[in-house]
């Protein structure tokens, strides 16, 4: 589905139709063991979740003859804040070796959980940037604002942070679903990604408090995607129809 012409959603990924570039937003590999350690014991499914439906989305976009050059990933890339995990050590470097064989470059945003993330993507030479611009196009986490005129100038910007969800209710059952939001900042077009974390569906955005400075305003206007799965996406209008 576009969520703007030649910007296309792809599962909990964002594509980049001109651009051949492909977006993703807040991991948090090792979440599960963080949980673990906090007494909180789930089956650790979620990497292997995640790979076969990254797997999925490379090869959608290649039955459609979609190229993908680049692969961004908005921040939050692990979980724990000052420490690297067992498990984050190798989830990532898989993650990565798959990202490896699916483009030809990768770039990593810095996310408020990405601390310490250096020390483990050095081997494969990659950096982790505070943004990334090209084109029209900025690429912030999203847990703070920018003042750099560089990026300011840019007319769309893309940001994770938020994990943004959307829970729906009626008088018997209620839902929670991933979703993209578009909008407006600062007379920029916003979109808002969805978090890669599957333990998770994130931030209500309807009735929950958010973190991200850039979404501390009217959001009524704002648009939602929701991921209702791997081949469905929703479009469920501005969020002021959905109170």
């Amino acid at each position: 589905m576009e969520i703007l012409p030649e910007i296309e959603i792809v599962d909990l990924g964002l594509y980049l139709v001109k651009e051949k570039t492909l977006i993703f937003s807040d991991f948090h590999l090792g979440y599960e063991e963080a949980l673990n350690k906090q007494g909180v014991f789930i089956p650790r499914h979620q990497f292997l979740d995640t790979m076969n439906r990254l797997k999925h989305i490379f090869d959608k976009l290649k039955a459609q003859n979609k190229r993908v050059d680049t692969i961004i990933v908005t921040g939050d890339l692990k979980h724990e804040f000052g420490a690297i995990s067992s498990q984050e050590w190798r989830d990532v470097s898989d993650l990565l070796n798959l990202f490896e064989k699916n483009c030809k470059k990768i770039i990593l945003i810095k996310g408020n959980h990405d601390t310490v993330l250096q020390s483990v993507i050095k081997k494969k030479g990659l950096q982790v940037k505070s943004y990334y611009c090209f084109d029209n196009f900025a690429v912030l986490h999203g847990d703070s604002l920018p003042s750099d005129a560089s990026i300011l100038k840019q007319k769309i910007f893309i940001i994770g942070h938020e994990h943004p969800a959307i829970k729906l209710t009626d008088s018997i059952i209620s839902e929670k679903v991933k979703c993209f939001l578009k909008g407006n900042w600062n007379n920029k077009l916003l979109i808002v990604l969805p978090s890669f974390n599957l333990v998770t569906e994130g931030t209500n955005v309807l009735s929950e408090k958010l973190l991200s400075p850039f979404l501390h305003q009217d959001l009524s206007n704002f648009e939602a995607f929701a991921v209702a799965g791997y081949e469905k996406i929703l479009y469920f209008g501005k969020l002021k129809n959905l109170v």
